[in-house]
This record gives structure tokens, sequence and C-alpha cells, in this order.
């Protein structure tokens, strides 16, 4: 049994820790996105219920001494193709189709070794029935579920702060060689048992075989298959929300899967963990609390919108799970159950991750998830004989439960209408939802064109003839990257120096307001939609008097692209502005990033960093890194802009790094710098192997 608990411990361990290990790994790759989590957590669903495929086929199929050979095979090939460090000739060139890119690194990286992983499990359990009659396999069910809840915490807690990505891979590959000894000690051990039949194929005996009538029919089936797609819609959803507006990070890719784990530990463990009654209850007060939280958006706290999010789905998969549980079957149809377990998890994957995308204009998946986890429970207490309010009884309860769902869809339809009417446009792809809207469209001197990313507000511009051309939004005059170009010593040069400015990220490309004849400004955008609805809703890319590119593709993938061909863009200013909604990339405020920044910027250059953020206080990082910047020795400022109604602009923050002491001492300059006083003193540098991001989190808001 130790042999068995061990094994079945360090593959779950294994094949959880691989997940977020290799999602940080390329989330650079694609431009920081929510959607890299979700592609990779669909991607290692579908190749767990190919493994559990495998190994109800083998089980099923195969005698013990094949399966033992097989086993064996496998886990020499798989060795072989160690380490699992995906190759840098993966990084994309090509961003139109992100997800099967992504699932295309994973295949060639540990697509085999994961497969192995992903059928361990129901094989040691089917193993286990076969060496120990008559006793339960499904505490190794229970142990897999801790090792991957313990790969879970102990990622963002100790791996992800203490170790780089290259040795966390190296590191994963020494731990997969241990687990196939393991693995291999328990085939081999296989072959002492001696029940075989005369065609080889194991045949229970009497004493551990199912009865015909416990055997699982097609409802029952059906019914696994729902209930695991809801919780893996709720999961993923909830990955979604948590990400769009605060950051693409492990933790919050690794807390909703931690609660999801949680849920199957529980439930399997025991069944006195799951009161339907109760959680009944806590289902009903989970979604009111969710249709609060969705029509407050971003005006609730970040603390409070986790908390809410997390119990929410916590619920819904202790709901799901705990009547999963009231369902399992006997040994006899283990692994069956456990595959169409797992195909319920894709299922649910592929709904979030490539259905949703297409059908669905807006985030919609998170409010079918929640409406139907309560129909299916609702249905549940309908046709279960055992429960209490079987066949509609007693009617004034289900009356009122009748209600309630109704106005649970009610309140999510209103919120979902909420954000796909009034539009000019909506786009979703990949990077997120983009909307376009107009505000006074009844008011000409104040008609505007708003471009929405997510919740958040990305730029917008004036209809009137005599506003069209304001810089307007985050990038207004007194903004820090509008006192960077306007003040900048080649733009008050009696000589007129034409500037050289880089833009990373497009948005309505408001920037291109301060463009002046023999200026050339250069945008770098990830999202085709982007550049699409800035082209067709938007004229300051047109109207602008300066010389205007857009760069395709990830930002930094393209500038360390141009500076391996030996190009340099030797711009003036260089501003960093690639939000995702609320959200911040963290590998565009890396050190190795901010190199590839200076590789383009001439000698006096400026690099704009916008770090406005409801939640994160960015200066220390920004700081750090100039502070440790000797080759340079450039000076940080903080410019805070309160906005100006008159001028139409919003309250910003920039950092501004540069070398350039006639700029700094310029006195429009100096009047817009804010003290550091009362900033956090500390500092920290984030790489590409360490960023921490919840160590910045404010205390309050920085902007309502």
């Amino acid at each position: 049994m130790i042999l068995y608990a061990a094994t079945a411990f360090a593959s779950a361990f294994l094949l959880f820790l691989v997940q977020p290990l290799l999602a940080k790994y390329i989330l650079p790759w694609f431009g920081g996105s929510p959607g890299v989590w979700n592609t990779s957590l669909l991607f290692f669903q579908v190749l767990l219920t190919t493994g559990y495929a495998c190994a109800h086929i083998v089980a099923d199929r195969f005698s013990r001494r094949r399966q033992s050979a097989i086993m064996l095979a496998f886990l020499l090939l798989t060795i072989a193709l160690l380490p699992i460090t995906p190759s840098k000739a993966w990084v994309p060139r090509d961003i139109s189709a992100p997800s099967w890119h992504i699932l295309k690194i994973l295949f060639a990286s540990v697509g085999a070794c994961y497969l192995l992983l992903s059928s361990t499990s129901p094989l040691l359990q089917s193993w286990f029935t076969h060496r120990r009659p008559g006793a339960s396999p499904y505490p190794l069910y229970t142990i897999s579920n801790i090792g991957s809840l313990l790969a879970i915490v102990s990622y963002p807690i100790v791996i992800e702060p203490k170790l780089g990505l290259d040795f966390q891979t190296r590191l994963w590959s020494l731990s997969y060689v241990v687990f196939a000894l393991l693995c291999g000690a328990c085939a081999l051990g296989l072959l002492k048992t001696r029940d075989f039949e005369s065609t080889g194929v194991f045949r229970p005996s009497a004493e551990t075989a199912d009865a015909p009538a416990l055997s699982p029919g097609w409802a029952d089936r059906i019914m696994w298959l729902s209930l695991t797609a809801l919780s893996s819609t709720m999961l993923m959803a909830t990955t979604n929300q948590l990400c769009l507006d605060v950051a693409v990070i492990p933790l919050l890719w690794l807390l909703p899967m931690g609660l999801y784990l949680l849920s199957f530990i529980l439930c399997f463990h025991s069944e006195r963990w799951y009161s339907r009654p109760a959680y009944g209850i806590a289902l009903g007060a989970a979604l009111a609390l969710t249709c609060v939280v969705l029509n407050q958006g971003i005006h609730i706290g970040l603390k409070v919108q986790i908390v809410s999010y997390c119990f929410t789905l916590f619920v819904c998969c202790m709901v799901c799970h705990g009547e999963l549980v009231r369902i399992k079957p006997g040994p006899r149809s283990l692994t069956s159950f456990y595959l169409m377990v797992s195909a319920g998890g894709a299922i649910g994957g592929i709904f979030v991750s490539l259905v949703a995308p297409h059908v669905f204009k807006a985030y919609l998946e998170y409010h079918i998830g929640v409406a139907g986890t309560a129909f299916v429970f609702l249905f549940i207490l309908f046709h279960d004989r055992r429960s209490r309010l079987f066949a509609g009884r007693p009617l004034p309860v289900w009356a009122l439960l009748g209600m309630s769902f109704l106005a649970l869809a009610a309140s999510l339809g209103v919120h979902a209408r909420s954000v796909l009417t009034g539009n000019l446009t909506v786009r979703r792809n990949f990077f997120g939802v983009l909307r376009v809207l107009e505000d006074e469209r009844n008011n000409p001197s104040e008609h505007r064109t708003v471009l929405m990313h997510g919740r958040i507000e990305h730029g917008y511009q004036f209809s009137a003839e005599d506003k069209r051309y304001w810089p307007t939004s985050y990038f207004g005059p007194n903004s820090g990257v509008g006192i960077a170009i306007r003040c900048h010593p080649g733009r008050l040069d009696p000589r007129k120096r034409h500037l050289r400015v880089g833009v990373v990220g497009l948005g309505t490309a408001t920037l291109a307001a301060y463009g002046e004849e023999g200026d050339y400004i250069r945008f770098y955008e990830i999202n085709p939609a982007v550049l699409e609805l800035s082209n067709r809703y938007f004229t300051y890319r047109k109207d602008s008097p300066a010389r205007v590119d857009v760069v395709a593709g990830d930002a930094r993938i393209s500038m360390e692209r141009e500076r391996s061909r030996g190009e340099s863009g030797q711009f003036d200013v260089l501003a960093i502005d690639a939000f995702s909604s609320d959200a911040i990339p963290v590998h565009l405020f890396t050190r190795e990033c901010y190199q590839t920044y200076w590789y383009h910027l001439k000698t006096d250059g400026i690099l704009a960093l916008h770090i406005s953020s409801r939640y994160f206080n960015l200066s220390p990082v920004i700081r750090s890194l100039a502070e440790q910047d000797l080759e340079r020795k450039p000076q940080a400022v903080l410019v805070d802009d309160p906005g100006n109604r008159m001028q139409e602009t919003d309250a910003t923050r920039w950092v501004l790094v540069t070398p350039n002491r006639e700029f700094l001492s310029n006195y429009e300059v100096k009047a817009a710098v804010n003290p550091w006083a009362g900033e956090d003193s500390k500092r920290l540098v984030f790489t590409d192997d360490y960023s921490n991001l919840f160590s910045l989190l404010r205390k309050q808001k920085l902007f309502d």
C-alpha cells in the first residue's frame, strides 16, 4: 500500500506542478494574456482525459503481464524525452492562432510525460484492486488529490519565488525520473499476482465484482459528465474573471484550481463532508453574491472580488462533486468512471477556451456555469427518490426555489445585456473582449467614441472638429508621457529636432496626436482586434502629420527580434502602456525587458511607464530598475496627473526614467514631478525568473 500511495502522490504532484510551470514559462511569448492559462489548462484536461481513456483500455483489454510491460516501455520512452524545457524555437512569429500554437508547444514539451502521468492514477487503483481484493481503491484517489493540491499550494509560495524557470524545468525532469522508478516497481510487483484466465485478461472474482443491478446506466454517465463539465466550466470561467482585471499570475491561476481540487478531496474522502441541505443554502447565498459582484464590477475592492468569486466557485464545486460521489460506481466500473469524470472536465475546458470565444461576444460562460449549476442541482433534487423534494413535493418549497432560480437567471441576463447592448461593436478573441461605444450621442460638442477593454476604458476621441485632435484620457498634456514628448529637449530646440517615439500598446492611438511633421511614431500591438477597431473608429493615426507605423505582435518579442537583426528604434521617447483591461503585464516590467527597452532608446532618451492601477503599486519595481542601471545612471521621477475636466483627461500615474539632465532640469518638468514621499520605501526587482506582484498590493485603491 505504501508503494502505491507514494507513486499515486508523486504522479499527481508532478501532474499539477507542471501546469503553472510551463504556462508561466510561455506566458511572455503570448503577451501575458489570460488566455495562456486557460488554453494550457484545456491542453492538460484533454490530455488527462486521453490518459484516463488509455488506462481504461489497458486495464480492460490486457492481462496484467502486458499491462506491466506497456507501462515499463512507456516509462523508458518518456525518460528519453526529458528535460521538458520548451525550446526558444517555439517563440511565435505569427500570433493569428495563439491557442493552437500554445497547444503545439505544450505537446512537444511535455505531452508524452503528461499522458503517462495522467494514466497512472486509475491504473494504480485498478492494480490495487487486483492485489487487495475487496479493499476500496478510493483512498488512493484521495492521496492523488492531496498531491495535486500540495503542488498547487507549493508552486506560488515556495517554488516560483525561489527558483528560476529553467531550474524548475530541470528539477521537475529529475523528479519525473524518481516517479518512474516508483511506478516501475509497482508494474514489476503486478507480475507477482496469479489470477489469469485462459485469455490472459483479468476477471474479477465474485466478491469484488459489482452486482448487475448496480452497474451504471447511461443516465448515470450523463450525470457524471454534466456535473464535472459544470465544475470545470466554473473553474476556468472564475479564473478568467480574476485575471481579467487584476493580473495574469500563477497565484490567481492556482487559487481557483486549489479550491476545485479541495472540493474533490473532501467529497471523495467521505460523504459526510457534503451536506446537501447546507450546501444548497450556501449555493443560494453564493449565487446572490455573484449577481451583486458582477453588477458592481471594478467598483468593488480587490479582496472582496477575490473572496466572492472563490467562495462561489468552491460552493459550486462542492455541490457538483458532492452529488458526483453520491452516484459513483463500484470498483468494477472504476476506470470508466474516471474516464467520464475527466471527459466532463475536458468538455468544460473546450467550452470555455475554444467554443465560448467564437460563440459569445463577452465573457458569458461564467453566467452559464453559475446558472447551469443551480439548474442541475434543482434537477437532481426533483428526480432523486432519496430527496425530500422528490417529484415536486412539497409544492410551496418548489415554488420558492423556482422563483429564486428565475430571479437569478434574470439578474444574470440583465448583466449580460448591459455588456452587449449600447455598443457600436464588440470583438472577442484570445486576448479579451473589446467594445466600442458612444458617449453623449445627442450632444455634438461632447460626443465621443470610447474603446473599452474588458471593464476598463482604454481611450476615447471626440467627434467635434475642435476636439478630435486632443490627446485625451490617460495621455493628456500634463500626463507623464505628455510631459516627456512636449518637453523633450529635441522638441524645444530652436532647430526643432524631429522626434522618434515608440509606444507599446496601440489602444486608440491617442499618442499620435503629439506627432508633428517629420516625426516618426511606431506602435507595437499584439491584439489584431485593437488594430482593426483603431483603424475603423478612431482617426488619431490618420490625422497625425507624423509618419505612423504599427508593428503587429508582442512588443517585447518584436523588439528582441529587431535587436537580433541589428535594428534599433533609436527612440527619443518609449512609452509602455500595454494593459489588458486593468491587468498588469508583468513580463514588460522585468530587468531583461528593461534592457531591451534601452537598446531601442537613444542615450538621452526617456522611458515612460504607465503604472496607473487600482490595486498595485508598481513604483518600487521601476525605481529598483533605475537604481541598478549603473551604465546609464538614469533618474526615475513620478508624475501623478489628477486629470482635467476642461482638457478631458483622466487621472493617471506615470514614471519617467531618463539620464537626460537637460530634460529633468526643465521648469515645466520639475513642476509636474511629484515627490516619492509616502511611497513604499522597499525595492523589488522583477526578472523573467521571478516576480511577486502581490507584494505590491495597495492598502487602498489609487483611483475610484
